[in-house]
């Protein structure tokens, strides 16, 4: 008898796993796919790509990312980082970075201020992560 119930406990666990792998698999439907939005991530370091110096104190950029950023969007978040990467040569540079988090926009809007940002800051590039993710402006009950 236990081993009957082994049996059909496996089994069910077997088509748990499943329909869990097949939910995670499925495509949305279409009222799913509109709850969702794209929340985009700019990662913008500040060292001047030719001469590697620092655009000036952590203050001093965020106040210039802010003047590019307002022209841009009519809302967005800023967060200091520090970033590293091992150059040509085998070392490790650093150097301050700000991370922008844009929701409700366009990818298109985002280029236009990346645009911005690297010619105010002197990059060769930034990076942009695009995540899908659900926003709400939640206004209290």
């Amino acid at each position: 008898m236990s081993k009957k119930l082994g049996i059909i406990a496996l089994i069910l666990a077997l088509i748990a796993l499943g329909l869990s792998v097949f939910n995670l698999m499925r495509v949305p439907k279409q009222a799913e796919q509109e709850a969702y939005d794209v929340q985009y991530v700019i990662y913008l370091g500040t060292n001047d790509k030719d001469s590697y110096e620092p655009y000036g104190t952590p203050e001093a950029v965020k106040a210039k990312v802010d003047e590019v950023l307002t022209k841009h969007f009519e809302g967005f978040t800023i967060q200091d980082a520090n970033g590293g990467w091992t150059n040509e040569n085998g070392t490790v540079d650093h150097e301050y970075t700000v991370v922008i988090l844009l929701s409700d926009t366009t990818a298109e809007k985002v280029h236009a201020a990346s645009d911005d940002l690297i010619r105010a800051f002197n990059q060769s590039s930034v990076l942009i992560q695009a995540n899908r993710t659900k926003t709400e402006f939640y206004s209290g009950r």
